[in-house]
């Protein structure tokens, strides 16, 4: 692992431990907000140990869309919280980094690794509105989870082999089989 990898591990390692601290209300919501710092780490920190630098690029691509169009709808809409917990509700933002590390973590290398981490990142938006959060509601969850979701569908590929994937079209559904030559 170059030294770029290793500090950025030492950065997402600080932030992750950090983030179970006095803002959690809950075991839900700190465990919450960990995974949502794991999933997108993980498929980030996958393409500096596989030597992807094409995925990186991908990576940064999604990543960088999926924030801005998430904070962008946070002020343009300024949707309060639950039970007057604070503004910007809309959309989750924890979601939406959840699901664009999921999506992109499936999209580049397939499937066995993609469910793990579509459960954690569902787990993410659960933990948002479930139990002694109550920071949104299943609107802001779903669209975070949607906007994760497209901002890495649209920037990433498949790294190597065959990778097999819903599709959903005009009024078709089905299943797509990728193959990298």
């Amino acid at each position: 692992m170059n030294r770029v990898a290793g500090i950025l591990l030492c950065i997402t390692t600080c932030f992750v431990l950090q983030s179970g601290s006095a803002w959690a209300k809950s075991n839900e919501e700190a465990t919450g907000d960990m995974i949502q710092v794991l999933i997108p780490a993980s498929g980030y920190l996958s393409t500096w140990l596989l030597h992807d630098k094409e995925g990186r690029i991908q990576f940064y691509k999604s990543f960088f869309t999926n924030e801005a169009v998430t904070y962008a709808l946070k002020y343009a809409i300024n949707k309060p919280r639950q039970e007057n917990n604070g503004d910007y509700s809309f959309p989750s933002g924890h979601t939406s980094a959840s699901f664009q590390g999921a999506t992109f973590i499936h999209k580049r290398y397939g499937w066995k690794v993609g469910i793990p981490a579509y459960l954690a990142a569902a787990y993410v938006g659960w933990s948002r509105v479930e139990g002694e959060s109550d920071k949104h509601d299943l609107v802001d969850v779903s669209t975070g989870a949607l906007i994760g979701t497209l901002s890495s569908w649209y920037f990433t590929t498949t790294w190597e082999g065959v990778c097999i994937t819903p599709e959903v079209g005009d009024h078709a559904y089905g299943i797509g089989v990728h193959i990298s030559w």
